[in-house]
């Protein structure tokens, strides 16, 4: 090599070693929203292991590095500031609500990130050798997402390596109130709570079907159909809200909803009230349970507290986390490994494995152009209820419980069978593609996790 040569060589490699070396010396972000005081102090520590890593990308408008006004760099920043809120808003995650610690997704989103070591991307840490969260680190972080989610199970009776796992059994039992339960149940298959006697909770959400209908939309009264597909009753005490927009923020507000949608019960209280009232021998059996007789908050808390009841567990795959191996078959255990290392764990996780979270449908592709079809209101999933833009096309991540009695699948029922579930959400969620062992195996893993109702499969 000429020397000439050699000095343009030596340029190049201090070019290029300029960059990395400067974001080594840079602070990291500090003092960002991201670890603003929490009420749990757990939540808190992991917060603040994240906050010098994962919040350039994570949490808006941190500063940004000192070369990020250049035209080319500025460009990719933003795109992965883009693509790293739209993934995960960590500050947002972390205060969404002190109450409780963090949702389980999180948790799982950053357990996976950081064990995968698939975080940050390529890009970024060539230009940040520091990037990422490794060793020691990790360990402890991995430990404190564990003991968060061992807090959340204390009183379930679990070995510990369950109770801070991410995915967990059902409860075999709910602690409610029975004799509401038992009224809940007769007002759930009570066809007076539409406006002509034709239809009852129960119509559009059959124990004997998965708690769905099993049909791409349901039909409502006089025969009109809705828009959307019917989601599952079953375990939908354990979901963070209702409906596939999240709009009930409980399963009373849920409750309060069919009776009076003109498509589907096409009802109104006073109708109801003044239906249920006339039937002398349900009234003196409610009002002796609710003193107050016959009310809206009294009937949609009696269904509300039956439908809390509507657990199913002992699915093969429950048996199969309390250490009975057998309990699935060597497919359907292939599957569970490949559901983990994919990262569907992310988001269906906790002991619903989903219901916990609000995804953006097509993170990975455009899944509404692929579908092929027109844009309907029910696409603008989350948007509806928020009327913010970032909402837009997010939905409830479903809960996998008994997915297999609940076909088809999706908010638009675009899915007919697990098997084009399976390969949809590796497209349009992961960006990647399954052969058809892999889908198989995934198929099985699912069908696993079919439970028990009332001691009978379901």
């Amino acid at each position: 090599m000429t020397k000439a040569g050699k000095i343009v060589l030596g340029v190049v490699v201090v070019a290029a070693l300029a960059l990395p070396l400067a974001n080594l010396m840079a602070p990291e972000p500090s003092g960002t929203p991201l670890t603003a005081a929490h009420a749990d102090p757990a939540v808190t520590a992991v917060a603040a292991s994240l906050e010098g890593k994962c919040a350039w990308c994570h949490v808006e408008g941190v500063a940004r590095p000192f070369y990020a006004a250049l035209p080319i760099a500025s460009s990719l920043i933003d795109d992965d500031v883009r693509k790293g809120l739209a993934v995960l808003d960590l500050a947002k995650a972390f205060h969404a609500d002190d109450r409780a610690p963090v949702p389980e997704p999180v948790l799982a989103k950053i357990e996976f990130a950081v064990q995968a070591g698939d975080m940050p991307p390529a890009r970024f840490r060539i230009l940040h050798w520091n990037g990422g969260l490794v060793g020691e680190a990790a360990a402890k972080l991995s430990a404190a997402i564990g003991e968060i989610r061992a807090g959340r199970a204390a009183d379930r009776e679990l070995p510990d390596a369950l109770r801070s796992a991410a995915v967990r059994p059902l409860p075999k039992v709910a602690h409610v109130d029975w004799k509401k339960a038992e009224l809940g149940q007769k007002l759930y298959h009570d066809k007076r709570l539409s406006g002509n006697d034709t239809v009852s909770c129960a119509t559009c959400h059959d124990l004997a079907k998965g708690g769905t209908d099993q049909a791409a939309v349901s039909t409502g009264i006089r025969g009109q159909k809705g828009g959307i597909n019917a989601p599952t009753t079953f375990n939908a005490g354990y979901q963070v809200k209702q409906f596939w927009d999240g709009r009930a923020a409980t399963l009373e507000d849920q409750a309060d909803g069919p009776p009076n949608n003109p498509v589907e019960m096409g009802s109104n209280w006073t109708q109801i009230l003044e239906k249920l009232n006339q039937d002398a021998e349900l009234a003196a059996a409610f009002q002796a349970v609710y003193p107050e007789g016959f009310s809206k908050k009294t009937v949609t808390n009696a269904i509300a507290v039956y439908e809390r009841t509507l657990l199913t567990p002992d699915a093969p795959f429950d048996r199969y986390l309390k250490g009975e191996a057998a309990a699935l078959s060597e497919a359907a255990a292939r599957g569970w490994h490949a559901f983990q290392v994919r990262g569907c764990v992310t988001c269906h996780t906790g002991e619903l494995l989903g219901g916990q979270s609000f995804e953006k449908l097509g993170v990975a592709g455009d899944y509404f152009a692929a579908r092929g079809t027109p844009l309907t209101d029910a696409d603008n999933g989350r948007f509806n209820h928020t009327k913010l833009e970032a909402d837009r096309a997010f939905f409830k991540v479903p809960t996998l419980r008994n997915v297999a009695r609940t076909h088809p699948y999706f908010h638009d029922a675009s899915a007919a069978d697990l098997g084009q579930a399976v390969r949809a959400m590796a497209t349009f969620q992961r960006g990647t593609r399954l052969d058809d062992v892999e889908v198989a195996d995934l198929v099985a893993f699912l069908e696993s996790l079919t439970g028990q109702y009332q001691g009978k499969p379901l």
